[in-house]
């Protein structure tokens, strides 16, 4: 925030992300200085140090051997009235993408596009009136947009590093929490961990989930046993927020629902459009493409991607969803995670939903696997619940009679956990590069 009045522009090293994607964002990005927090990151503060430019600055907050100490400089300046530097058109941000499909890109975005992404926060989020806000996923992602809408209505952030089911339980009901943002992995394990019970969570009154989709089954034993606090959000690196599932579309005499990631927020105008740029017809499934004052403006020095995403004035976003007659919007499926077996399109998350909704199921994760009878083989990696367990033809059955024969798995893998993204998704890249290559 304080980059941000001071006129900067600004971005997030990730802080689960390897030396070199640092470094090539550091390079790319063309940064000028660089901010480390040595109490957690001295080690990586030291590497990144050996190989940054000379001529650039760094800066620490805490100690270390490297850099200049901005705890002590701000000690030595004392107190002065702050200003706002920053102006309208002034770049404020590249965000980078997760880098999962190659090289991350930085999304770009000056000062009047995150005013307007703060504001449709507020508008549309349903944020406690006082936020005490926690956040156990990194705020160099989306749990950081939340920072400034919390602090704008006066409430405090509570910070923890890293996730750790027993340490947020704990903070939860210590510090009284009433707002957080999570991954459906995160909201898992602490359903499952066996001081859940004993924990005090009586002051949540949001708890917004988003990043991957969430297992129905899994969110309504969630409503059951936290309460009525959850919310969906939806967007990417390129535009956020662009959908939201409030609290009171979180129903159970209406658990359709469950799979929607809501209504587009008011700032944000949502298509869905085929490959030839012309709107889908209702119930059809069609790319998810957007309008909306907060979408980047470009991929920092990428035109032809950039021309390519943003063709037509729209965002493209690469996922593919339905629209039902209430206007509620359905992901089906990254566009590029569509399975193409024996000529039929199958989308995974539909699998997925159908794999975890058997009661033995704790997760799931649909692949296609190249194969020489269906060009690709719906492939399922499967996490069960301990002590249940299920046979791969009940699960094979099981899909069978909820989607028909052709979504359901022609193999299935039981696994104690899956790979997971620094992110908290389902890593598929790596799925697919053990399982495609398996005779």
């Amino acid at each position: 925030m304080a980059a941000h009045l001071s006129g900067f522009s600004i971005t997030w090293l990730h802080p689960a992300g390897s030396l070199d994607d640092q470094i090539y964002q550091i390079e790319d990005a063309e940064i000028d200085a660089l901010v480390v927090d040595a109490e957690h990151f001295a080690t990586r503060g030291d590497q990144l140090a050996a190989r940054i430019p000379r001529d650039m600055k760094l800066f620490r907050i805490g100690h270390a051997s490297f850099g200049a100490d901005l705890l002590s400089g701000a000690e030595a300046a004392g107190s002065f009235t702050p200003r706002d530097l920053a102006k309208t058109t002034d770049i404020a941000l590249l965000n980078y993408t997760g880098g999962t499909t190659g090289r991350p890109k930085g999304a770009m975005r000056r000062h009047g596009a995150v005013t307007s992404y703060v504001t449709a926060i507020l508008a549309n989020f349903e944020l406690p009136v006082s936020p005490r806000y926690l956040t156990v996923a990194p705020i160099s992602h989306v749990a950081g947009v939340k920072v400034l809408p919390t602090l704008i209505l006066g409430g405090t952030v509570h910070l923890l590093t890293g996730f750790d089911p027993s340490r947020v339980l704990r903070t939860i009901s210590e510090h009284k929490i009433n707002f957080s943002l999570m991954v459906p992995t995160m909201i898992y394990a602490l359903l499952d961990h066996p001081e859940f019970a004993k924990a005090d969570l009586s002051s949540l009154e949001l708890l917004l989930y988003g990043a991957a989709a969430m297992s129905p089954s899994r969110l309504e034993d969630g409503l059951k046993r936290i309460g009525p606090v959850f919310s969906q959000l939806y967007g990417q690196t390129e535009c956020y927020p662009a959908t939201v599932l409030r609290r009171s579309d979180h129903d159970l005499s209406r658990k359709h629902l469950f799979t929607s990631c809501g209504l587009p927020v008011t700032a944000a105008d949502v298509r869905l459009i085929d490959d030839e740029g012309s709107e889908v017809p209702l119930g059809d499934a069609g790319e998810i493409c957007i309008r909306s004052p907060y979408v980047m403006e470009e991929y920092w020095k990428l035109s032809d991607l950039t021309h390519e995403t943003l063709k037509h004035g729209w965002l493209h976003t690469g996922d593919i969803g339905r629209r039902d007659d209430e206007g509620f919007l359905y992901i089906v499926d990254r566009k590029k995670e569509m399975v193409i077996t024996g000529g039929f399109n199958v989308f995974p998350r539909e699998v997925e939903d159908s794999l975890t909704s058997h009661p033995a199921v704790a997760n799931a994760a649909v692949i296609g696997v190249p194969d020489e009878k269906w060009g690709e083989a719906v492939t399922a990696i499967v996490v069960l619940r301990s002590p249940h367990g299920a046979s791969e033809q009940e699960l094979v059955l099981h899909v069978k009679d909820k989607k028909g024969a052709v979504q359901a798995p022609k193999s299935i893998y039981f696994v104690d956990d899956l790979p997971m993204t620094p992110l908290g998704k389902v890593d598929k890249q790596a799925l697919r590069a053990r399982y495609c290559t398996k005779t």
